[in-house]
Parts: structure tokens; C-alpha cells; sequence
């Protein structure tokens, strides 16, 4: 895989994320699991110098 598939990768998953964490219930074991991919997922894309301004709706 090439980096910039796997950058189209992360990023696609980024968005579902950000999807499923406003569905999901704050308080749910879901929800912690979600925000932590988002973090991961966040981390990886800055690293790899995608700028998520545009991209970024929950901001944490």
C-alpha cells in the first residue's frame, strides 16, 4: 500500500469516526472507544502532515 492510500485510508476513517462518536451516548463504552481511535487516527494524519482544520468537527 502507498502512502498516499493509506493517508485516503485514514482519513475516510477519520470522518466515519468523528460520524459515530456524535451518535454515540457520552457516558458509553462505545463512545470512549470511538474517541480514542479519533485521537489515534488525529495523530497520525498530523504526523503525516494532513491538515485537519477542514476535516476536524469534534475538535478534541
Amino acid at each position: 500500500m502507498t502512502e498516499k492510500e493509506m493517508l485516503k485510508i485514514s482519513v475516510e476513517e477519520f470522518s466515519r469516526v468523528q460520524d459515530w462518536i456524535e451518535l454515540a451516548e457520552k457516558d458509553s463504552d462505545v463512545y470512549k472507544s470511538l474517541k480514542k481511535r479519533y485521537l489515534d487516527l488525529k495523530v497520525i494524519l498530523i504526523s503525516s502532515g494532513v491538515n485537519l482544520t477542514e476535516i476536524d468537527r469534534i475538535k478534541g
